[in-house]
């Protein structure tokens, strides 16, 4: 990767990349989707708005993103990787099947509270968490 020149802007701040349209188009994809897209669903938005997109370069773009803390990963029961701007929606923590690979955004505030006292029990302040809970949706239960 080309280093970047003082004072070009850039959209991965820690990785010192400068900016891109392909490594926008992927941003754009993701600011204005439902959340939660793969990433062949990503490069298939993507091509729409930059024909001519790789999956390769959608690939290192939401490295460089995920890296950087633009973005975030989460890799669900199905093991395929899920993306969705970080900081954009409200903090939100995931249930996820192991059978069927659904997943479920969940929001508790006593959860919050206990990580919050954990952190602080051993003398850290949290800057960021995330948390997944995996099990057996709704559904999937009713089979076993």
């Amino acid at each position: 990767m080309a280093k970047r020149k003082p004072g070009s802007p850039k959209i991965c701040d820690c990785q010192g990349a400068r900016k891109s349209r392909r490594r926008e188009a992927v941003v754009e994809v993701l600011s204005s989707g439902p959340g939660h897209l793969n990433a062949e669903q990503i490069h298939k938005a993507a091509q729409k708005r930059l024909p001519g997109i790789g999956i390769a370069t959608v690939y290192r773009a939401l490295k460089c993103l995920c890296g950087c803390g633009k973005v975030s990963e989460f890799i669900p029961a199905d093991g395929v990787a899920r993306y969705e701007p970080a900081g954009s929606r409200a903090h939100h923590d995931h249930l996820i099947c192991t059978a069927c690979g659904c997943f479920t955004e969940a929001v508790d505030p006593e959860i919050e509270r206990l990580q919050e006292r954990l952190a602080a029990k051993h003398g850290y302040k949290i800057s960021s968490h995330r948390l997944e809970i995996y099990g057996l949706c709704p559904c999937c239960s009713k089979k076993v």
